[in-house]
């Protein structure tokens, strides 16, 4: 039987750390900036953690 692809969609979008946590790149950041408060902007700047069913559909998509 043949291995298992990693989806390649999800392997350019979410990271996966040794403890197992899912990160991802916020939303709202890739454009549109010039009207968006600093403030904001920062908060948007670092990833965010990913948990509950959606953390283990991704886990899945990566094959881990």
């Amino acid at each position: 039987m043949p291995k298992q692809k990693t989806h390649s969609g999800a392997k350019k979008r979410f990271r996966v750390t040794r403890n197992g946590k899912v990160l991802v790149a916020r939303k709202n950041r890739a454009h549109l900036l010039e009207k968006k408060p600093s403030t904001r902007k920062r908060r948007l700047a670092g990833p965010t953690e990913i948990t509950g069913g959606a953390a283990k559909n991704v886990k899945r998509l990566l094959n881990q």
